[in-house]
Order: C-alpha cells, then sequence, then structure tokens
C-alpha cells in the first residue's frame, strides 16, 4: 500500500496482473505501477474486512479497514478519472506517468464497488467500454483505435502473445460489465432485454467448439474466430454468474430458451 492508500507494484522483466503475456524478456503489458481493477479489488477487500471484523466482534480492525477505504477511495477517485478520455486510466504512476491505453479493467471499479465514480461518470465508461470494446463474444483487450490492436490470435507464440491482451477478446469479461451495466443504468425490464441480448454471441457458440462450453478468447475482429483453449472454466462462469445474479436467470430455466440446448451447461442448479 502506497501512501495515497492505493496498491502499487511492478518489476521490471515480471508480469504483475492477468495481462501477462511474456515473450522471452519482453513483458507486453507490464502495467507497472497502480492497476486500476486492483485497486477495485483492494477497496472491495476492505469493505468486506470491516464488515466482517464488525461481526466477529473485532472493532479496532474494523476501523482500520474503514480508514483505509476512505483514503483509497478519495485517491482513486483524484487520480483515476481521464478527462480527456472520459474514461479510467488504465494505469497510474508507472514509469511512464499514467497510462490512458482504453482496456475493459476499469469495468472492475464500477462492478465490485459503488462509490469509485460519479453516476453519470460510471455511464460514460460502459458507453466507452461499449462502443470501442464490446463484441458479441466478450470484450476486447483494447482498443481497435490503439496503434498497438492485433485484431487476430494467430501466428508463431511471439504473434500469439503480441496478441493475447492487445485486442483479443475474453467473454469472461462480459460477466462484470454486465453487472456493472444493471447497477449504472438500473433494473427497468428495457434495460435488462439490452443486458441479456450482450449474451445472445456467447449461447450461439456453446454449439461450435466444444459442447456447452466456451473458449478461452476469440479475434478482436468480425468473425471473431474462437482461440486458445476450447473450455475455459471463466468464460463460461463468468456469463452464467451474471445471468444469475444480475438477470434473474437459472440453469433449469435454459432448458426453454430457444437456444437449441437440450439441456443446461451444468446438470445442477446454482
Amino acid at each position: 500500500m502506497d501512501e495515497d492508500g492505493l496498491i502499487t507494484g511492478g518489476t521490471p522483466g515480471v508480469q504483475l496482473t492477468w495481462m501477462d503475456a511474456k515473450a522471452g524478456d519482453w513483458v507486453v503489458t507490464p502495467r507497472y505501477g497502480k492497476p486500476v481493477e486492483i485497486q477495485a479489488l483492494w477497496i472491495r477487500a476492505l469493505d468486506i474486512g470491516a464488515h466482517l471484523a464488525t461481526e466477529c466482534g473485532e472493532s479496532e480492525y474494523a476501523l482500520g479497514c474503514r480508514k483505509d477505504r476512505m483514503h483509497a477511495v478519495e485517491s482513486f477517485r483524484q487520480r483515476f478519472w481521464y478527462e480527456d478520455g472520459q474514461y479510467l486510466y488504465d494505469t497510474i504512476d508507472g514509469p511512464e506517468g499514467d497510462d490512458p491505453s482504453l482496456r475493459p479493467n476499469q469495468v472492475y471499479a464500477i462492478s465490485l464497488c459503488d462509490d469509485l465514480l460519479t453516476k453519470e461518470q460510471a455511464k460514460q465508461v460502459l458507453r466507452t467500454i461499449k462502443g470501442h470494446l464490446l463484441t458479441p463474444v466478450g470484450l476486447r483487450t483494447l482498443s481497435p483505435q490503439d496503434s498497438r490492436y492485433h485484431p487476430r490470435y494467430e501466428g508463431g507464440p511471439l504473434e500469439r502473445d503480441c496478441a493475447y491482451h492487445q485486442g483479443t477478446v475474453w467473454p469472461f469479461l462480459l460477466g462484470p460489465f454486465v453487472t456493472a451495466w444493471i447497477k449504472t443504468f438500473g433494473n427497468a425490464l428495457e434495460t435488462r432485454a439490452e443486458a441479456r441480448s450482450f449474451f445472445n454471441g456467447i449461447e450461439a457458440h456453446v454449439h461450435e467448439t466444444c459442447l456447452g462450453h466456451v473458449s478461452e478468447i476469440f479475434d478482436g475482429e468480425f468473425p471473431h474466430h474462437p482461440r486458445g483453449c476450447p473450455a475455459q472454466a471463466w468464460s463460461i462462469a463468468e456469463p452464467l454468474r451474471a445471468l444469475v445474479e444480475e438477470l434473474g436467470a437459472s440453469l433449469t430455466k435454459a432448458k426453454t430458451r430457444s437456444t437449441g440446448l437440450k439441456r443446461p451447461v451444468s446438470q445442477e442448479r446454482l
């Protein structure tokens, strides 16, 4: 924890976050400093820590969590808003300063926390993500307007590592995106219908590569060919979580949806 209450890290030659592609000694997306999703996870953890400590009668520990959280939230609000782009910096306080790369990691600042952004800021962030990163099968890892953008995950190991988090689509990110969408735009029928439509491509895909499963990644550009492993746990877990928790769906209902599935992905109810 840095003096501003935020979490910082990074060592040359080491991959710091889930964007962990590395080719030889070259770290493709080092993200040294203070990555946005790490701060959201930290602030959420402090909230949970304060709650659990209170429940267990540890008032001093709870007070420490609340103080640390207040400090971190204040710093986040002051530092992470990228005014020129109307979205959040991907990383701040890195070796080259603050990084305005338009990436999906910022969605966690909305899905995990309620007070890091104003309502209008949250709406603007989600509209920007929808306009630049959303595809029928997940979120791109980098805006197509970025000069480092790679539209397809193909070629040898070096070419694939260059694309892995530089435009390649990850379907697990649909989970936090839909959570953030419902939290921000409300629970009206029209909003829920739009959020539900974000999963249409995934529903079609479960028939394509590995029956009942979702691939690890997809190309950033149409027709969004599936890549990586054909059955990835978080690729299906996060869309299912959002369907159940945010949209009120159940795996039992999946039997009657007009998707062509003869049975739900799992035989058990969530």
